[in-house]
Parts: structure tokens; C-alpha cells; sequence
């Protein structure tokens, strides 16, 4: 997309709301696009007036997201539900509250959205994974897949999607407590993979323990590409926040490395060492949109969606795709092949505007 070209498109997706329509069989339809002017049908707005939205997620024809005040919503028929699917008592603190959630590979046949938030005991902040049962856009179940993990303000993590094992990846923070991250009795500061009823693995790094990887500070998006590698992104302390490959029972670093020095330590991917706050991370690979075999990366503090090539697990350049939306918290990769974003506007570090914060789609 040229400069001209995503100008429009960014003031197209401020103006004008193109809804989303579903199948009967529960594919995402594509709608006709707007063409009273040159690239207004570019990037689509799907929902406004979000509050701290977190991540999404698909399934059966709908779109689930997490704002982090503690509302699980959707959007079904194209059209964004009113009532949330369930409301969630959270401590909606910074880096804190509702934020992952993924579907079950088999969401089709069981409903099964599982949802990663903070709460508080007594004096003490914690996370859980819990898994809940949808129908009509309701919640009709809950089960805790694993709780006690450990919580704070910030660098709480967050992140959780199924791999393409089917297994659950769960990213933890360090919870501020670097230490932790280092420590594998500790939950935090970890990728931790969990079959789908939150037992064990038998074939974990330890089938006794959840812990896939170590050394993490921040984790805040999880992608795999076709070659099955796992990619993180990681958010440093003020700068080197990283892009990481995930290797089962490999240390990445944290707190006694930031991206790379040590033979000791598993190196990062990428380092950026002015900080872009990277978030949601998705793995493009073929499809309507130009950007095959990439990784799609989501910047807080950068305010862009990245296109990353990649050829055999390595980055081979850095292109823009947009800006001039603020902060941009999740991006997704849809059934119909085309991204959805979250804008990050209302998490009280961004600048919104009055339809803050959105849902997009990248057409485009």
C-alpha cells in the first residue's frame, strides 16, 4: 500500500462503517466494497466505541474479543452484540485485567473459548485461564484450566492460543518480579503449554510441569507459521523489546539477558532497541492480501502495523503497512483470509478519538 493509498484508507476507516456478514456456513463474507472514491475501500471498520480492547479471535462465522475492563464481546451476523457473552470481575489495573482468548480448534462442534484475566485475593493480584462454553452468545459453562498464576500491574502477560498441536500456549509476565522468570517453580515469567482440560502434556520439557520455556519478561502475542515454529513477541523494560522463536525448554534470558550476549541464553529474532511496545502477532501465509509467508506485528508505542517476510525462521525486512491510527493493540488473521486489528487508544496511555477504540479489517 503507497503512502497516498493508506492515507485514504485511514481516513476511509474513520468516516465510514462497513459491516460484516456471515454465511450459512459460517465463513466470513466479504462485502462489496465502497468505491466512490480511490482506496476507501482499504481498511473497513467493524465495530466502534470499544473500551480497552485486548485480543479477538474467531469462530463459527463470529468474532470474540476481550476489553480489559472485563467484557467478553462479539460480533455475530456482522452486527457487534450489545449484551457481552459474559462480564468478568477484574482488576483492570494497567497491564492488568480481561486480556487473551482463543477458541478451541474444535470450537465448531464444542464452544469452547478459553480467556486469561487478572483478579485479586485479599491483598495479592493473580491470573487464571478460565474455560467457558458459548451458545447463542451467552456464557452457559466456565472451568478453571489453571489458576494462581501470578499477577501484577504491570508485565502480567497475558497471551494464550492454541498451537497447531492443538496444545493451549499460555504467555506469563514476570509479574515484576524479575526473578521469577528464572525460576521454574514459579508460573511466571514462562510459555506454558496445557492440553486443552489444563492437564499436563506427557511429552512437556517435564510432563509434571506446564512450563514450555523460560526467561520471559512480558509476553504479549504468540503466531506459528507454516513450518510449525512459534513466534513471541516480547515487550522489554524500556527498550529491546523482542521477537523470540520458541524452542521447547530453551531459556530466553530474562532478566540476566535483554535480545542477545550470552551462548547461555536463547538470542531474539528481532531487537528493537528503541522501543515499539510490540503486541498481537499473527503469521500471514497465503491468501487475498500481498503479504505471504509474513509475520503481521502490532505496536503500541510505535502506532504500526508491520509486515515482517519471513524465509526459513528468519526476518528478512521490515515493511509498514499502516499508521496514523494510534496505538494498535492485536491483529488477527480471519477465515477470509483478510487482518483484523484492535486499535489501543483507550488503555489510557493513547490519544482516542470519539469512535474510539475499533475493530478493522485490512481489505486492501
Amino acid at each position: 500500500m503507497d503512502k497516498k493509498t493508506r492515507i485514504l484508507a485511514i481516513i476511509a476507516a474513520i468516516a465510514a462503517s462497513i459491516l460484516i456478514i456471515t454465511s450459512p456456513s459460517g465463513s466470513i463474507v466479504i462485502p462489496k466494497p465502497n468505491t466512490s472514491s480511490a482506496g476507501t475501500d482499504a481498511v473497513q471498520i467493524v465495530a466502534t466505541h470499544l473500551q480497552k480492547p485486548w485480543a479477538l479471535t474467531f469462530g463459527d462465522g463470529k468474532i470474540f474479543f476481550t476489553e480489559k475492563v472485563g467484557r467478553l464481546r462479539v460480533i455475530d451476523n456482522g452486527i457487534l452484540v450489545n449484551e457481552s457473552v459474559a462480564n468478568f470481575r477484574v482488576a483492570d489495573i494497567s497491564d492488568a485485567g480481561l486480556l487473551g482468548i482463543t477458541t478451541h480448534p474444535d470450537f465448531v462442534k464444542n464452544h469452547f473459548i478459553y480467556i486469561y484475566y487478572t483478579y485479586k485475593d485479599g491483598d495479592k493480584l493473580w491470573n487464571k485461564v478460565l474455560r467457558i462454553t458459548e451458545s447463542s452468545d451467552k456464557i452457559v459453562d466456565a472451568k478453571v484450566i489453571l489458576d494462581k498464576i501470578p499477577g501484577a500491574e504491570f508485565d502480567d502477560g497475558g497471551v494464550i492460543k492454541f498451537g497447531p498441536d492443538k496444545k493451549l500456549y499460555i504467555g506469563t509476565g514476570d509479574a515484576t518480579d524479575e526473578n521469577a522468570a528464572q525460576d521454574l517453580v514459579s508460573l511466571a515469567g514462562k510459555i506454558l503449554r496445557l492440553n486443552d482440560d489444563g492437564s499436563i502434556p506427557s511429552d512437556n520439557p517435564d510432563p509434571n510441569s506446564p512450563v514450555y520455556s523460560l526467561g520471559h519478561r512480558n509476553p504479549q502475542g504468540l503466531a506459528w507459521d507454516d513450518q510449525g515454529n512459534l513466534y513471541e513477541t516480547e515487550e522489554g523494560p524500556t527498550k529491546n523489546d523482542e521477537i523470540n522463536i520458541i524452542k521447547e525448554d530453551k531459556n530466553y534470558g530474562w532478566p540476566n539477558q535483554e535480545c542477545s550476549g550470552s551462548k547461555e541464553y536463547q538470542s531474539a529474532l528481532n531487537c528493537y532497541n528503541i522501543s515499539i511496545e510490540p503486541a498481537g502477532i499473527a503469521y500471514y501465509g497465503s491468501g487475498n492480501l500481498d503479504f505471504k509467508n509474513s509475520l503481521i506485528l502490532a505496536t503500541l508505542r510505535g502506532n504500526i502495523l508491520y509486515q515482517l517476510p519471513i524465509s526459513n525462521g528468519n526476518v528478512t525486512s521490515q515493511k509498514i503497512i499502516l499508521d496514523g491510527l494510534g496505538r494498535i493493540r492485536e491483529v488477527g488473521v480471519g477465515p477470509d483470509n483478510y487482518l483484523y486489528i484492535l486499535t489501543g487508544n483507550t488503555d489510557g496511555q493513547g490519544f482516542p478519538d470519539k469512535n474510539d477504540d475499533k475493530l478493522l479489517r485490512v481489505v486492501k
